[in-house]
């Protein structure tokens, strides 16, 4: 037999201003929670707004002619490379020219430093290894600044943990969201690798 609460509360569900209360109560909660999450949406939104337009990023990059690398004879380099490497000192040489400090090896003929081959005037290069060589050289630092200077919000990831001009080169010359276009095409599938302010331009459709 069943308890007498649970029969009065059977009895209660069956009655249609139970049901209507109920219903009521449920559609104010979803009313009420819409308008906090829009609230929120909105409070966020102005949020990044603020940020993006009254406190610039605080990026850590240090432009420095005198380095650690170089008062240690140890060099960083693009690691990567099949063919060529390019080390933080912006020479650029055949991997079999890396030195076991991971510097190149200037006094062969072949190795030239912060070269620009391969590059176009806009900043971008067909040559991974070109583009970092090319971005090292110290004129192009009033370039970089520019460039982090306006940088957007969702740059703060790819930039933020970057130290200084070497690591800045080798983020920038990565291909990113900013070398495609319909999010599967190089817009220069040739020269895809940029260091400059600017994306290349998009192709034509």
């Amino acid at each position: 037999m069943l308890p007498c609460g649970a029969v009065l509360w059977r009895r209660l569900l069956r009655k249609r201003w139970v049901l209507g209360v109920v219903f009521g109560l449920s559609l104010v909660y979803f009313i009420t929670s819409t308008f906090k999450q829009e609230e929120r949406m909105v409070r966020d939104r102005n949020l990044l707004q603020v940020q993006e337009h009254e406190q610039p990023i605080m990026w850590k990059v240090k432009f420095s002619s005198g380095n650690s690398s170089q008062l240690s004879n140890q060099c960083r380099n693009s690691v990567q490379g099949k063919l060529l490497i390019t080390d933080e000192l912006g020479y650029i040489c055949e991997r079999k020219d890396l030195l076991v400090n991971g510097c190149c090896n200037v006094n062969v003929a072949s190795t030239r430093q912060y070269s620009c081959d391969s590059c176009l005037p806009n900043g971008c290069c067909s040559v991974y290894e070109y583009c970092v060589s090319c971005c090292l050289q110290p004129s192009k630092q009033h370039l970089l600044e520019r460039f982090l200077n306006r940088a957007a919000i969702a740059f703060q990831n790819l930039f933020m943990a970057v130290e200084d001009h070497f690591e800045l080169c080798l983020a920038k010359c990565r291909t990113s969201s900013q070398s495609v276009q319909h999010e599967n095409t190089y817009r220069d599938p040739i020269a895809k690798y940029c260091y400059g302010e600017y994306p290349p331009e998009l192709l034509p459709v």
